[in-house]
């Protein structure tokens, strides 16, 4: 075989990119494989959170939101029309994908990955490597080819069931007018779903609107419709570059890895299930695939799925449960209202939908304080 490599990575989005770059400084020879060229654009609410952040820094990756303008601020709208706004512990950012992800990229090959145009099709995992379309292959692949995975079809494992996967449709805006801060809406009559405004910093906002699918399918113009509801200050004759894109949520996870095959971001099914946040997912389970690729081929699996369980393991479990809690909108009301009294309990929530935190039983005791009692009003 002509092409052979240490690391073949499926997928150059963030989550490809870390690994990548990861298995490189760790020695490895590596291709990273994407069925487009870069800079190339990519639906999503585009947010780098403050976890992301730290990951790039722990990649050495520091002008990854160079340029961009930091989001001090936070506002969320509850599904009973509550609102809370506050300074986010740390600020977020705003960077569209098409510039993110080529930075990414770039860094990468700079670290020594060969970049190459390929849409992986087949997938022949062998006692001692991965043989991709009969013509490359690895000691070890990392699928990172997002929600529609192909590397993850070839484990066997289907695309997430309704209630486990959404769908968001995101475009950009002028952007509205007021103080510099991200803003999500939810919504009461499809709840879970909620619509968003994020600042880029020139004069434009990602928008956007998801919902959990339930069963029935989800046209275009309904996104559109729900979007222009819950962002009224929002024009959609000024809203360019529309694109749809599915969530599969980190309630329905596959096995990451199986031998010499493993599965990173989106292609695990890591989308916060309660923010639908993604990036700091993908940059963490890139970075740990790569490490685990390059240092232990024949044990990649088995290390993998140990640094994941490590790494992310309690707050995965805590995640799900606030997912489950939230799907009450009466529990989200009540969060909103505890957020908007106590910082401690914002700052809980916050780290549990953009990082890598868990649900406290102080944040949960005081929900529960807001919690209609049998008049319909919050107990006090």
């Amino acid at each position: 075989m002509d092409d052979e490599f240490d690391v073949v990575v499926v997928g150059a989005g963030p989550a490809g990119a870390a690994a990548a770059l990861t298995a490189c400084r760790a020695g490895a020879s590596v291709l990273l494989l994407d069925r487009a060229d870069f800079p190339r654009d990519k639906a999503c609410g585009d947010g780098i959170a403050a976890h992301a952040v730290d990951v790039l820094d722990e990649l050495g990756v520091t002008e990854a939101v160079a340029g961009y303008a930091p989001l001090p601020a936070l506002r969320m709208i509850a599904p009973g029309g509550g609102a809370v706004a506050r300074a986010l512990p740390r600020p977020a950012y705003t960077v569209p994908r098409e510039v993110f992800d080529a930075r990414l990229v770039a860094a990468a090959v700079a670290a020594g990955a060969q970049l190459r145009r390929h849409t992986v099709r087949r997938v022949e995992p062998r006692a001692d490597r991965v043989v991709l379309d009969g013509e490359l292959s690895g000691r070890v692949v990392v699928g990172a080819d997002g929600a529609g995975s192909v590397v993850r079809r070839a484990l066997g494992h289907p695309q997430n069931p309704d209630r486990h996967l959404a769908l968001a449709i995101r475009g950009y805006a002028p952007a509205l007018p007021g103080p510099s801060e991200q803003l999500i809406v939810t919504s009461k009559a499809r709840w879970p779903a909620y619509a968003w405004s994020f600042p880029i910093g020139d004069g434009r906002a990602n928008v956007g609107y998801g919902e959990v699918l339930r069963g029935e399918p989800l046209s275009r113009a309904y996104l559109l419709d729900r979007l222009a509801a819950l962002l009224p200050g929002t024009d959609l004759a000024t809203v360019t570059a529309l694109r749809a894109h599915h969530l599969p949520l980190s309630t329905h996870r596959p096995t990451p890895g199986q031998g010499r095959t493993l599965l990173a971001g989106d292609a695990l099914s890591l989308i916060n299930p309660f923010t639908g946040e993604g990036i700091f997912y993908a940059l963490l389970s890139g970075a740990l695939a790569g490490a685990a690729a390059a240092q232990a081929p024949e044990e990649a699996a088995r290390r993998y799925a140990h640094g994941l369980r490590r790494r992310l393991g309690t707050h995965l479990r805590h995640s799900s449960v606030a997912a489950w809690l939230a799907r009450r909108r009466r529990v989200v009301d009540a969060a909103v209202r505890a957020a908007r009294r106590d910082d401690r309990v914002f700052y809980d929530v916050v780290e549990l939908g953009l990082g890598d935190g868990r649900l406290t039983a102080r944040t949960l005791a005081m929900i529960g304080v807001g919690l209609p009692g049998r008049d319909g009003a919050p107990r006090r």
